[in-house]
């Protein structure tokens, strides 16, 4: 018996290094993404250069030190172990994002407020504390764009092309980090390829939309943050009044558009860039169906603002396509009127951010493929009871979608809805109204960021303790929920 417990013990105490030596690693490669606002606030004489430098200095030090600490030549990273390094990391990365907001004086932000904000940034949500962003300095400025680009497609998928270099494959932090339920495909044959290829094709787009931005009339700073904010589907901007500061249609057909291209699966972008043809666009399923219910809520949006004379047809349609992109797509940005229009519309627009885009992007919410899956799964039910004899299978785009998908989508599906329910529910219990609980729910889960009733200017008017439990929202919509909640799983930790 005492040597089955030794060895138990000697098993775990082995899993605790492999978990703490990839998280330090992390950690320490994490720490260099304070060189650009470092360099930004150096330029401006901004003294949050200071700021930015001492999270440097710790995260360097101490990933760095906790990584040559647990090195070895026995690391063998499993599936679970994939499990643990991403929800830890995850709050790691949390912490660390917070701490230049908490560490500066200016901003005066409590602790809630500043890891609200962090979190709000690396999971793209784009809801802020912040009452007026146009008075921040460039740098921090920028810091809040850029969180929301790294966060964009996942600073994990960026290490798994470096975690080859280190002797061991990332291919299980890789499918834990990835949304959607095909998590096993791969673009190449090589993890590391893969994640390269889609932070290639990443910053491509990123490139094209800042490019758009500055044609359609900002400065290169403003695009360039803009730009950060708008393929990551993160919702930062460098104005209180976000993109409605610009009152222009040219700037609000850019971020529509961008924002719908965003929502695209990846691999489908380097598919298509990569064979240089648009046939897998154009063949897909999913994306045909994500397209097919955007341009049926910006025709319903575009009708309601007009009917009640808020705009003439052109404006509505421009002002629909806009709002609707960017809400549907969970990415956040806003134009500054968004709050007069009809309450019916914005409710509906928050009902409709569940739905978000295509998987394997940069988009939250519960995922257009998951809704076409579960559409012709009930469509199949009718069809079986109209025939109780035939044998109908389940297809999308010529893939069969077995039991074993199809079993976790529903799963999915019910405990996204049911957290949803749950976090409106504790919300009113605090003492907000339905309608500011549910809207501050939609926008955290979905990782969409524009709030309602009391949070539709700044989500600073929660209490502490709705911060901390819609940074939960916001974890949990980010990695949709699985990843968090197998830990609390006792099978999950049997030896």
């Amino acid at each position: 018996m005492y040597p089955t417990r030794y060895s138990e013990l000697r098993q775990k105490i082995s899993r605790g290094r492999v978990i703490t030596h990839f998280c330090s690693f992390l950690v320490f490669l994490y720490s260099f993404s304070m060189f650009p606002p470092m360099l930004v606030a150096l330029l401006d004489k901004d003294r949050s250069f200071f700021i930015f430098l001492a999270t440097f200095g710790i995260c360097f030090c101490g990933g760095g030190l906790a990584f040559l600490a647990t090195r070895g030549n026995d690391l063998e990273l499993k599936t679970r172990d994939g499990f643990v390094v991403i929800v830890m990391f995850w709050l790691l990365f949390s912490l660390i994002s917070a701490m230049p907001l908490a560490m500066d004086d200016a901003l005066n932000l409590t602790l809630a407020s500043a890891l609200f904000e962090g979190v709000s940034g690396i999971t793209t949500t784009g809801a802020t504390v912040i009452n007026d962003v146009g008075a921040l300095p460039r740098a921090m400025l920028y810091y809040r764009a850029q969180l929301n680009f790294l966060g964009g497609l996942g600073v994990i998928v960026l290490a798994v092309a470096v975690l080859p270099l280190l002797g061991v494959g990332g291919m299980k932090l890789y499918q834990s980090e990835m949304p959607g339920p095909l998590k096993e495909e791969r673009l190449t044959p090589r993890i590391a390829d893969t994640s390269r290829s889609l932070w290639l094709t990443y910053s491509i787009l990123g490139l094209c939309c800042m490019l758009a931005y500055m044609a359609a009339g900002m400065t290169a700073f403003n695009a360039l943050c803009h730009a950060l904010s708008t393929v990551s589907l993160g919702g930062f901007s460098t104005h209180s009044a976000s993109i409605g500061f610009y009152n222009s249609n040219v700037v609000e057909m850019v971020a529509g558009v961008f924002s719908l291209l965003s929502a695209v699966n990846f691999t489908l972008w380097f598919v298509a860039f990569s064979r240089r043809s648009l046939r897998p666009l154009l063949r897909n399923a999913e994306l045909h169906f994500f397209l097919s219910v955007v341009l049926v809520v910006v025709l319903i949006t575009a009708w309601q603002v007009w009917h009640v004379g808020m705009y003439n047809i052109p404006d509505s349609l421009v002002h629909a396509f806009f709002l609707v992109s960017s809400v549907i797509t969970d990415n956040g940005l806003a134009t500054g009127d968004y709050a007069q229009w009809p309450s019916h519309t914005i409710m509906f627009l928050m009902v409709m951010s569940f739905f978000g885009g295509c998987v394997g992007s940069t988009c939250g919410g519960i995922k257009a493929l998951r809704f076409l899956i579960l559409f012709k799964q009930s469509r199949r039910e009718l069809h079986q009871l109209a025939h109780p004899r035939a044998q109908i299978g389940l297809r999308i785009g010529g893939v069969i979608i077995n039991d074993r998908i199809l079993s976790s989508v529903w799963s999915f599906f019910f405990l996204y809805v049911g957290f949803s329910i749950l976090f409106v529910w504790i919300l009113n219990m605090m003492g907000y109204d339905l309608v500011t609980s549910f809207a501050t729910v939609a926008a955290c889960i979905n990782n969409m960021g524009l709030g309602f009733g009391s949070t539709v200017s700044s989500f600073d008017v929660l209490n502490d303790g709705a911060k901390y439990l819609m940074c939960l929202a916001m974890i949990l919509g980010r990695l949709e929920i699985f990843p968090i909640l197998i830990l609390f799983s006792r099978f999950f930790w049997r030896t």
